[in-house]
């Protein structure tokens, strides 16, 4: 893999926490890059001594939010292109051969290439219920790409073209059905900490409508259903979301009131 007449140097970025149990999935998909740099948050695990095992360089960095946290790590890396990439997910070795071709014959005008994700969920592949192609921009070349966004809507913002990558990035989303609905809780309270609404209690109301909608559009509009009992489960869990979302909102405004 080279530019011209110098050789293309590859990182991978990747952001950890208690991850023992599938970082090494990760590592070894990604072995083929130049650099790996993993930036942890305070693992209590065995995360650092999996890493260590590999040939990475490891980081201790307080937890700053998704979004500075990726920023941190990106910053680190030395290569000339950096894939940036969270604990559950893994490169496939046909996804491999399209980063290194794509990279040997890259245009000047491509800063940026975007992949589509494959969630596994369930003990099933996900690909409906809008969980599918979920495509995300996550190799960038040096210089021309930044993390941007606040809490739970990160991404890797680009200076100039993006081209589509066609291997999907396979994702292990949710360990079980409890992680899934502590993610829930972690994510909706997060999003009521932010939310400035003017009548809450209506916003209550709304959400009812509004995760009924989200169940119909999941399981229904985008065809969930299709996938089974897991795609049933990620409606109605989708649906609880939203609807958790509102509630915690007005509990935040009830509470300041009292």
């Amino acid at each position: 893999m080279s530019f011209g007449d110098q050789p293309t140097r590859l990182s991978v970025a990747i952001i950890t926490l208690n991850e023992e149990d599938r970082i090494e999935r990760l590592l070894r998909s990604v072995s083929f890059a130049h650099e790996i740099v993993v930036v942890d948050s305070g693992s209590t695990d065995r995360t650092r001594e999996i890493c260590e095992g590999f040939d990475v360089r490891f980081y201790h960095h307080d937890w700053e939010g998704y979004t500075r946290q990726k920023q941190f790590a990106l910053g680190l890396t030395t290569g000339d292109w950096i894939l940036s990439l969270d604990a559950d997910e893994v490169i496939t070795d046909e996804g491999r051969c399209e980063i290194l071709g794509s990279l040997a014959n890259v245009d000047a005008t491509v800063n940026g290439f975007s992949f589509p994700r494959l969630s596994r969920y369930l003990n099933r592949w996900i690909r409906h219920g809008g969980w599918f192609p979920d495509r995300k921009v996550r190799l960038v070349r040096r210089g021309m790409g930044r993390w941007i966004g606040e809490a739970l809507h990160e991404k890797l913002e680009v200076t100039g073209r993006v081209q589509n990558m066609v291997n999907p990035i396979l994702h292990y989303v949710y360990r079980d059905i409890s992680d899934q609905i502590n993610t829930i809780n972690h994510f909706s309270s997060t999003f009521a900490a932010e939310k400035k609404c003017r009548f809450p209690g209506f916003y209550v109301v709304l959400g009812i409508f509004h995760a009924i909608g989200k169940f119909l559009e999941c399981a229904i509009w985008k065809l969930g259903l299709l996938d089974g009992l897991p795609g049933l489960i990620i409606a109605l869990n989708s649906a609880f979301y939203i609807f958790l979302k509102h509630a915690k909102t007005w509990e935040r405004s009830a509470t300041k009131r009292s």
